[in-house]
Parts: structure tokens; C-alpha cells; sequence
């Protein structure tokens, strides 16, 4: 059971009129939506704390990734380059 004003049943009913559905259907509805929403919220508000908690730039257990990040970007810029003078164009 839940208790309702008067005004709030009576704005649900419209709704729910307009929408051709019942006022429990459009209740359901309603929380279900919330709820979703509410739920993403909080996974969000969850990844915001992991990063914060270990921002992706912090070297952990696994090591520091940026230099191999770094090393493979240039790994794959330097192919490029050789593919562009073997082809006789300009490289970068």
C-alpha cells in the first residue's frame, strides 16, 4: 500500500488516461524508470570513485603502462612513416 494525496492521485489518472494505461501500469512504469536511472547514477558515481581512489595515469601493481604506450604509438607511427615512403609520398 502507498498513500497518495488527493491531487497526486488525481495527476496520475490523467496521465495514465492519456496514456491509455491503468494508474498501477503507469505507477510501475514510473518507479521502474526512477529506479534504472538511479541505478546508472550509481554506477557512475562508482567509476568516478575508482579513478579518483586510482587515477588511470598511477602505476600499480601491473607497472607503469604509459612508457609501453608510448613505445607501441611510436612503434605504429614509424610503420606508417615507412609506409608512406615506400609508396613515395611525403611522411609526416
Amino acid at each position: 500500500m502507498v498513500q497518495l494525496t488527493d491531487d497526486l492521485v488525481t495527476e496520475l489518472d490523467v496521465h495514465a488516461a492519456g496514456r491509455g494505461m491503468s494508474r498501477s501500469a503507469l505507477i510501475r512504469e514510473a518507479l521502474t524508470i526512477y529506479l534504472t536511472e538511479q541505478r546508472a547514477r550509481d554506477i557512475g558515481r562508482q567509476i568516478v570513485d575508482g579513478y579518483r581512489k586510482r587515477p588511470p595515469d598511477e602505476p600499480d601493481a601491473w607497472g607503469d603502462v604509459a612508457p609501453a604506450g608510448s613505445a607501441g604509438t611510436r612503434e605504429v607511427l614509424q610503420r606508417l612513416d615507412n609506409e608512406e615512403q615506400r609508396d613515395g609520398r611525403p611522411t609526416w
